[in-house]
Formats: structure tokens, sequence, C-alpha cells
């Protein structure tokens, strides 16, 4: 109903009738949250009249400045969310009559690509510094943006299980001033701690970490190498892994999990007897995680097993009690997209918001929405809520459309951990477009053709498509946080008989599989990163030696650098962009030593690939036909020429890419285009053979996503990989599903059991027969590891089928 307008408060309340946690207000202001910039609106002293039950703090916030809203208020009930939805739809309407407020942590938000973490203290907003992004105090509420070229922005609100209302609040405000900062642009995600989506999931491939307390119990964000850190993490999850601090306590430990107990200088990770190989790999990278970014690279790693524990933990722990048995995993197996959907349409024609039936079920028609109108697609079963926001919709329905999100969960009574993302047009996610059975992105009026990246609402640039985040849609395509745009001082040292070398300016960017390097990165105001890589091929005295010059650099500058161990293979794109134009050139052995070198082999072959950051990389790789990709450059050397070889998905930034590498190699190069090879060509990559030739690859409009089939908990479950997957992400104990859209793989591990084998191919049919999108039919593929074939290795960078020989469970503790 309308609010009436009296000047009374007594009257209002008489009027309007009784409201014990509702907010509304007399006069058409709606007080503005601390922390921000005065907008250009008169600052009359009106008043916010608040309902009994709404916290004080909130209230008093709520008080400091002000801007209009309408005077269609209408009073809230009582809930869990009243606060966040309410204010948030206040602030949404009030838009349309006023310009937003910008806080002034938005100056820089969405400048650059990577992730920006704002923590809510004290209803303001608080930066968090990179070296902690992935560590979260359940008490608290977090703002999260996750930038990609050419931009487009993802926004993600984290709430903690013991966050107060008066911060959901405050961050559910924050996210929409965000969100009109960037124009209306970025998709919104509401995150609940422990059922995060898998977008968010995915900037953080080293694991969650869930601290106890938050602002309120006076934790801070603040890197240290603090001795006295005392606190055990409980790790738990194969490809989503979260560390949750537990009480300090024998009690908190159990036989099937794997333990870190971190006392700041020390940290130990504790495995249980039953835990398995995967558990222990993925709980090592969340040890490495802490050492290398909360301590600074300060902290030694000790791995215990159950039963050898050192005197350390009973000086912290007490005498030594039982351990409890294996825990069994109550969370129910989840194929992601094993349910069906509904659609509802969003409306505010009769003057408050109704939602009403479109379809009851999927597979829909891209012809159900309209551009006039906001949409949700419900997949509550499935704890996912979608709320489309049409171009041409009014502006009061736009910006209410995670209020509506969140009321529509309540109305359905679905849990309060479900998922809601808002997705402007344009900017649909995959999880979205796969409940429609003929979606079709601009331009493309003949099925799937093209990869688009998206930029702003109603502008989708076509760009070429980027093999390196296949698995993900954008919201997916996580990386890692660029601190700058490499522009600054780059240093390198070669590891060489003990100590490190200053390596020749001329080979900057060339880095050898039988070396290990330190790359001193200045920056900023006397800020420093010392990149640490380490070649495969290197010898054990080279990476202790590594290990030992990075310590003994990072002293030297008083301890101030960031240190980041890097594996060869595995470089963050921020990396990769040190090296400016140039491509970042990985040899696949030999030394950068003068004098050292081994005669490189007559015949070599590189694979010239962008990455979703933009940078390049050239990687060499086995000569083989075998070897070859649509989607890519690759340079040949041979005994008979050079030869660049352009597959026909390849981008010129790849082409400008293999230019240093010829340059490096040297020889005059022919130039040759897929399809159109000469015999001399094939006869040097010793004839020919299948590669990865798929379509699918070449044209991706719907990436592949990669899924683990595993039994380990004592059930079979699926899960997906978040983030960009890689060769290491395929666990040997396991069976393993890529979907590629045209096909589905099956990956069957050297160590899975029975019961996994033979469960998969029926989930693999399953999931197929149960798509939203209503495909039918699509080939599944069964492969065995160290068997697989190029139409498999394709999907992968690099494939390197000597990876299994060594252990890794032993590569990962060479970083320890």
């Amino acid at each position: 109903m309308r609010r009436p307008r009296h000047k009374d408060c007594s009257d209002i309340t008489h009027s309007v009738g009784r409201s014990r946690s509702g907010l509304y207000s007399d006069t058409e202001q709606l007080q503005e949250t601390p922390g921000l910039r005065e907008a250009d609106v008169p600052p009359p002293p009106h008043t916010l009249l608040c309902g009994s039950d709404t916290p004080t703090s909130l209230r008093s916030a709520l008080r400091v400045k002000t801007f209009p809203f309408p005077a269609s208020a209408a009073l809230i009930p009582d809930s869990a969310l009243t606060h966040v939805r309410y204010v948030s739809s206040l602030i949404s309407s009030s838009l349309q009559s006023a310009r937003m407020v910008s806080h002034k942590e938005f100056a820089n938000a969405g400048k650059q690509a990577g992730l920006q973490i704002w923590r809510i203290e004290n209803l303001d907003l608080k930066p968090v510094p990179k070296g902690l992004h992935g560590c979260f105090y359940t008490g608290d509420a977090y703002l999260l943006l996750h930038t990609t070229k050419p931009p487009s922005y993802s926004i993600h609100m984290w709430i903690g299980d013991e966050c107060s209302q008066d911060e959901r609040g405050a961050a559910a405000i924050f996210a929409m001033q965000l969100d009109d900062f960037l124009g209306g642009s970025p998709v919104q995600f509401r995150e609940v701690q422990n059922c995060e989506s898998k977008a968010f999931l995915g900037y953080f491939k080293s694991g969650l970490k869930y601290q106890k307390g938050g602002v309120a119990s006076g934790f801070q964000h603040v890197i240290t190498n603090d001795a006295n850190v005392k606190r055990l993490l409980h790790v738990k999850g194969r490809r989503v892994i979260r560390a949750t601090e537990v009480d300090l306590t024998w009690t908190s430990f159990n036989q099937g999990d794997c333990f870190i107990l971190d006392l700041g200088k020390d940290v130990y990770q504790w495995c249980g007897s039953d835990c398995n190989r995967y558990e222990r790999l993925k709980a090592s990278e969340v040890a490495i995680d802490i050492r290398d970014n909360e301590r600074n690279g300060r902290a030694k790693i000790h791995l215990v097993e159950e039963g050898d524990e050192p005197d350390a933990f009973s000086q912290v722990l007490g005498a030594k009690t039982r351990i409890a048995p294996a825990s069994p995993d109550d969370e129910k197996v989840d194929v992601s997209n094993r349910k069906k959907g509904a659609l509802y349409m969003i409306s505010d024609a009769s003057g408050s918001m109704t939602v009403s039936a479109v379809a009851p079920s999927s597979p829909f028609k891209q012809a159900m929405l309209s551009a006039e109108e906001c949409y949700i697609l419900d997949n509550g079963v499935d704890r996912n809520i979608f709320v489309w926001k049409g171009p041409k919709a009014n502006m009061s329905e736009r910006k209410a459309a995670m209020s509506a999100g969140e009321k529509f969960i309540l109305d359905k009574g679905y849990s309060n951990k479900t998922q809601i993302q808002v997705l402007p047009a344009g900017s649909e996610t995959t999880l979205f477009k796969q409940f429609f059975c003929d979606w079709r992105d601009k331009d493309e009026t003949t099925g799937p053709s093209q990869a688009y990246t998206i930029g702003s609402i109603a502008k989708i640039k076509q760009v070429p498509f980027d093999a390196s985040s296949l698995h993900s849609n954008k919201a997916m395509a996580a990386q890692h946080g660029m601190v700058d745009d490499g522009q600054g001082k780059v240093q390198i040292f070669r590891v060489e008989g003990g100590a490190s070398v200053p390596a020749d300016p001329a080979s900057y960017g060339h880095f050898y599989g039988g070396d290990c390097y330190l790359i001193l990165y200045s920056y900023g105001r006397n800020q420093h990163i010392i990149y640490t890589w380490q070649g495969l091929k290197c010898t054990q005295d080279e990476l202790a030696a590594s290990a030992f010059l990075t310590v003994k650099m990072d002293d030297s500058m008083g301890g101030a650098p960031v240190q980041v161990r890097v594996t060869q293979g595995q470089e963050p794109p921020h990396l990769m962009s040190l090296f400016r134009s140039k491509p970042m050139i990985i040899h696949s052995g030999g030394t950068s030593r003068k004098g050292g070198q081994s005669q490189a082999p007559t015949t070599r072959l590189f694979h010239v690939r962008q990455s979703s950051s933009g940078a390049t990389r050239a990687v060499e790789v086995q000569v083989s036909a075998s070897s070859l990709n649509t989607n890519d450059v690759f340079v040949l050397k041979s005994a008979s020429g050079v030869f660049v070889w352009r597959g026909a998905g390849a981008s010129e930034e790849e082409m400008s890419a293999s230019k240093h590498v010829v340059s490096f190699l040297g020889g005059s190069p022919a130039s040759v285009s897929e399809a159109r090879e000469p015999a001399e060509f094939w006869s040097a990559l010793g004839g020919k053979k299948e590669y990865q030739t798929s379509k699918a690859l070449r044209n991706v409009i719907k990436p592949p996503r990669l899924f683990g089939c595993s039994n380990k908990t004592g059930r079979l479950a699926v899960e997906e990989v978040p983030g960009d997957f890689t060769q290491s992400d395929l666990a040997t104990d396991d069976v393993m599903l890529l979907d590629t859209w045209d096909q589905i793989f099956l990956w069957v591990g050297k160590e899975a059991n029975d019961t996994e084998r033979n469960g998969a191919p029926k989930i693999a049919k399953d999931y197929v027969d149960s798509d939203p999108s209503g495909r039918r039919g699509t080939p599944i593929t069964t492969i065995k590891q160290g068997a697989e074939p190029p139409i498999f290795t394709g999907w992968f960078q690099a494939w390197d089928s000597a990876m299994w020989e060594t252990d890794p469970l032993d590569r990962i503790r060479a970083r320890f």
C-alpha cells in the first residue's frame, strides 16, 4: 500500500500501523552509510524512523547523511533478512531521482584486472591485504570485486555464519552502490559461508580459510611474521579446499582428515591415518599458502603423520588423547546441472513488486525473456537463484533485483544458504544459459560459433578464443591477483653452485627446465616480490638452494618482499606479464649457464598461447604432430628450416609472440596455415598424426567443465573443479568427468577403485540426460591415465605425458 504522508511521527505510526523490525520515514529522505562522500543532494535534518527491533548501530549509521527515497515505502514483516532487503530496496528505488553516492574505496575499483576484497568494519569498507585474500572471519561480511578485461565485473557479497544483521545490511548497500558505480553491468553474487559459488571458489585455488571471530572481537586482517600465532585448521575437500579454524585441542582431530597446526614460525601439516593421498596433496597447498602469503615466506613447514607428533604438539595441545575415527561426509551427491528450473517474471506495475510464473520447467526458450522485464530463474532445489535484468526494464525493477531474489527465497521457504546471481543482459553465465535449449549470444545466428567477452552492459566485444580458461564461464575465470601491470623493475638471478648469479638481461624471459631462478620485481613505493621459479629438471640441491637464497634475499631487504614460489608450467599471469610485449619462453630442459648447456636437439617445437590476462607464453613440447592444437600457434625448428604454424583459431597476439621465439631459434621462418602444410613440415614432426581439431574447442560459447567422481567419503559423489583447471587437477585416485559440450570424457586414474570405475559411466549418462538445456545423445568417451588421445589432451595447455612418472606428493613437498 502507499505510505500516507504525515508531519507528526506519532500520526505516522498510528496511521500506517506497527512494524517492530521495519524502517520507514515521514520524509522522502534516507540516510547515507558512513564513509561515503556526500551526493549532490541538500542535507536537511530529516529523520528515519525505525522499528523497535532495528539494531541501534544500523539506525545510527543511517542517520549520517541524506538522499531521497520514494514515497512508496511499505511496512516490512520481521525476518532475518529484513534489514538487508528493505534498506537495499529503498536505496535502489531512490536512485531514480538522485545520483548514487560513491565511497572513497570505489575510486580504484575495477581499474585493473584481478581481485579486490573489502571487509565491513563498523559499517564501513576496509580493504583486505592481497596476501590475506582467501582468509575470512566467520563473524564478518565482505565485498569482493573480480575484474577481467575488457572490462567485465563480478561483485560478490560474502556472509559469515556468525555475521551480524547490521553487517549484512551494510554489505547489501555497498554491493548495490558498487554496482551503480560500475554502470549496472556487473554480475552480482550473494555468497554464504560453506556454500559459495564455483565462481567465488575459483578465485582461491589454494583454498578458503575460515577464522573464528571478526571485527566485533577485535580481529584484524594483518600480514604478520608473529611467532606467537597459535591456531588449528581443519582441512576438508578434494576439489574445493576449506580450512576452518577449530578449537585448539586434541578432540578436534580425526583420523580421516588433515589438520594444520599453525604456530607462526612453524607450520605443521598433520595427516590422519585414514586420509588419502589427494587430501594430503591439497592440505600441503594450504600450508604452502600460509607460509608464502600470510608469513611472507618466513615460516617452516613440517609434515607430521598421526602417531609421530613432535613435542611442539604436546606443548600446545597438552597430553595426547584418543583420536576420533574418520567422520562421514554428510554432503549430498552433487551433479551440478541435474535439477530442473522454473522461470518467473518480476513486475512492479501494480505499485508493489510481484512475481508471476512464465514457464514451470526447463528447458526454456530465449524468446521468453523480454528486454523490458526482469526475471527469476528458480533452481532453488539446487540452492541457486538467478535474477536476469532486461536492458529496458524500469530502474526500480533493475535496482531491486538482489532484494527480489532474497524475498523469493523467503517466500519459497528455501535454505538461507541459497546462492543468488544477478545477471545483466549480455553478462549471462554458463550456469544460467544451460537452462535454455536455444540460447544465442549477440551477433550469433546459426548456433555456437564464437567466444565472447562481456564488456559493459549492452555492448559485447567479440574477442579471440582463449583456451587457457576453457573450463569456466566469465564469472568463474578466476586468475591470481595482478598487483600492477608488470611495468616495474625486473632483476633475474640464476641459482648456480649454491649462489645466486645475475642472469644476462638479454636472456630475460627465457627459463630452462634444468635451472632455478630468483626474479626480483620492484614496483610502487618500495614494494617488492620475489618469484622463485623452479624447473622440473633441476637438481634437489638447486631446489634447496633456491629456497635458501630466497630467504637470504628477503632478509637483506628487511623482510619486506612478498615471496612466491613457482613451479615450471604453473606461472601466474603477473609473472608472465613482466616481460612486456615479449612472451615468457619455457625450455623443457637445459640451462642458461655459460658452458653448461647441453647440445640442443636438432628439432624443437614450441607451443604459443595467450592467457586470459593478455600475457603470452611459449612452452617447449614434444616434437610430434599430436602436440598441435587448432587454436594456437606453434614454432617448429628442424634441420630443414623454421616453420610458424597457425591454427585456425589462433590470435594475432599469438602470431606476434611467435616472432620472438623465431628470433631466438634463428633462421628464416616459413608461415604455414592449418590444412595447407607442406610435406617437409609433417616430415619434421615425424609424420601426420591426429591432433586437437575439435570445433567445440575452437568455437566455444559454453566452456568446458571438469568434475571429479570419488567415493572416498563412503559413497560415490561428484564435485566440480573450480577456477582454472590444469592437468594437475586430474586426481589419479579418482575418475574425472570432462564436459566439452559436444562430448563427455571419463578419465580413469590408475588408482581409482572399482566403485568409482563402475559407477562413473552411469553418472555421466545421468549428467547428460538431466541437462536443463535438454541435450541428449552426447557421446561419452572413457579413457585411461597414460593413454590419453589428443582429443582429450588438447583441452590442457602443454600436456606433459611424463607428469605422473614423479609422485605428485613428492613434487609438492619439494616446495616445503
